[in-house]
Parts: structure tokens; C-alpha cells; sequence
């Protein structure tokens, strides 16, 4: 399988490394595909978190929380400001991420496995965010 190829055009006329291009949307499926991650995302739609709410939402130790959400900043999907000792955690760009996972829930169910990615918004937010787009 060849891993480059000609792409033509006006100043398109260099090799283009198809593993190169589709590298970030790998790393932001990769970023979601973990369920931690998908968790801590679906949490922050209900709002800022520090790191300590979404440990003892999610039970689990500061240190894999913190690890996550560096992952998530790094993709570019949370950030953080200081709150006097603390950081606090949101999403980037909440409305793309609602429209993800209602593209992502129309093809699960359409493969006919239903999954609720937005459990933080009700149905009428949900609209309305769509119809924002």
C-alpha cells in the first residue's frame, strides 16, 4: 500500500504522505477512544471542573485524571486556566464536540449499538446546539 501520491493542483504538485495527513484526526480519535478521556469530556459539558471534582466523580486517583486531561489539552480538546491553587478544566469547542457525538450516535445506531454521548445535555440543548452549527 503506497503511502504517498501525486496530488495535482495549483501548488499541489508535491508528494503527499497520506500517514502524515491523517496523523491529527488520529490522534483526536485516539485522544477520544480511550473511555476515561470519553468520560472526562462527556463531565466537562456540564461546565468548568478542577482536577479534584473529576477524580471523585470518576473515582479515580489525581494522577490518572491529570494524565488524561494533559492528554485532552494536548489534542487540543480541554483547556485550563488558574482558580487560585487550582486549575480548571473546559472544553475547547463544546458545540464541534456535540456535533461528533451526534454524528457518532447516528452511526451507532445505525450498526444498531445506541450509546447516549451527551448524558450532560438534555435533548432541547442538544437542538439547539445543532441548529447553532
Amino acid at each position: 500500500m503506497a503511502m504517498s501520491q501525486e496530488v495535482e493542483g495549483p501548488g499541489l504538485d508535491a508528494p503527499l504522505d497520506e500517514g502524515a495527513a491523517v496523523a491529527p484526526a488520529a490522534a483526536l480519535y485516539r485522544a477520544l477512544g480511550e473511555p476515561t478521556r470519553l468520560l472526562i469530556v462527556q463531565h466537562l459539558f456540564s461546565g468548568e471542573h478542577r482536577v479534584r471534582e473529576l477524580t471523585e466523580h470518576l473515582g479515580l486517583a489525581q494522577s490518572t485524571v491529570s494524565a488524561h486531561l494533559a492528554c485532552l489539552r494536548d489534542c487540543g480538546l480541554v483547556t485550563s486556566r488558574v482558580h487560585g491553587r487550582a486549575s480548571m478544566f473546559s472544553l475547547v469547542d463544546p458545540e464541534r464536540l456535540v456535533s461528533l457525538f451526534a454524528v457518532t450516535e447516528g452511526l451507532l445506531e445505525a450498526t444498531g449499538s445506541a450509546a447516549a454521548l451527551c448524558t450532560h445535555l438534555g435533548p432541547q440543548e442538544r437542538a439547539r446546539l445543532e441548529d447553532e452549527r
